[in-house]
């Protein structure tokens, strides 16, 4: 059995029964600078509390794997250098060989799996990268969703990504893709794409429901609640679409593959939106975290 270290308001609330909500570390590690990251993980995790759950921030630390981090150690994880990028494919060697990494979206849903967590909360998912026909470039957040019964709250999957070709993805999976609120899947800093998404819920115990009647249907995997980022702090699609496709050139052009796409992609956006791509991006995982700690309620009341 995998040791695991919870923080010691999680293993409250374990304790008590109180809902809880695992969250990722990369976007302490690389989604942004210090100080900004562990300011933007303390407001996220209060966020979280604000909402009547509780947060675990999931990373491993010195091969320990932590469910939930103390103040003191989401600090000095926001100023360490060198910190893995986690997935599946490489969790348990960093936990073997006494590393220090950061959970992407995989790994985290399976940390928050064992530790019994049922909803997380995170920006967007990874998935089909453009021109993945060639390159097979495909995220492992895809089939993670597909076997790991955990509810990932997103605002959809993240938009330098073929969302049509991803879709398309889930659906074979068998990954249910839940709009909330809308029937437009949410294209990550857009609150709106032009495609349909698959299903809608308008509330979190519906979505609640839903998980709980998968489990009891005896079916594996999690679903995929497409969260709508707010129309008012949003880029709208049609002024994004020209910088994602400059920055995926880029991309090539450089021979940027793997899993260096996405921080390069990122950062290219962000200079040409001159910082609005990060605002938003904080807005939307703070709007996510939100919905999700719902969820996680709803889940308490109808499991117990």
């Amino acid at each position: 059995m995998i040791d695991i270290r919870h923080s010691s308001e999680v293993a409250a609330a374990r304790a008590s029964g109180k809902p809880v909500v695992a969250l990722e570390s990369t976007i302490i590690t690389h989604g942004m600078p210090y100080p900004q990251n562990t300011e933007v993980a303390a407001q996220v995790e209060q966020d979280i509390r604000d909402a009547g759950a509780v947060p675990a921030t999931i990373a491993v630390l010195e091969g320990q794997l932590h469910v939930g981090l103390e103040a003191q150690e989401l600090q000095a994880l926001g100023q360490s250098q060198g910190v893995a990028k986690l997935s599946r494919a490489d969790m348990a060697a960093c936990i073997a060989t006494g590393g220090t990494g950061a959970t992407t979206v995989a790994a985290t849903m399976i940390a928050a799996h064992r530790a019994g967590i049922e909803v997380f909360a995170t920006g967007g998912i990874g998935g089909v990268h453009k021109g993945a026909e060639t390159s097979f470039d495909i995220s492992a957040d895809l089939n993670e969703l597909a076997q790991t019964p955990v509810t990932v709250v997103a605002a959809g999957a993240k938009a330098i990504l073929d969302l049509a070709k991803t879709l398309e993805v889930l659906e074979t999976l068998g990954v249910p893709v839940i709009a909330h609120g809308q029937d437009a899947f949410p294209a990550f800093w857009s609150a709106r794409s032009p495609l349909k998404a698959p299903l809608r819920m308008d509330d979190a115990a519906s979505i609640a429901r839903a998980h709980a009647t998968r489990a009891a249907l005896g079916l594996p995997g999690g679903q995929l609640v497409a969260n709508p980022i707010p129309v008012a702090d949003q880029i709208p699609a049609e002024e994004l679409a020209p910088i994602i496709a400059q920055s995926q050139a880029d991309a090539d052009a450089h021979g940027i593959t793997g899993k260096a796409v996405t921080p390069y992609l990122l950062q290219r956006i962000y200079e040409r939106t001159e910082g609005r791509s990060l605002t938003a991006n904080i807005a939307l995982v703070r709007n996510n975290a939100r919905l999700a700690a719902k969820i996680a309620q709803s889940l308490t009341e109808i499991t117990g």
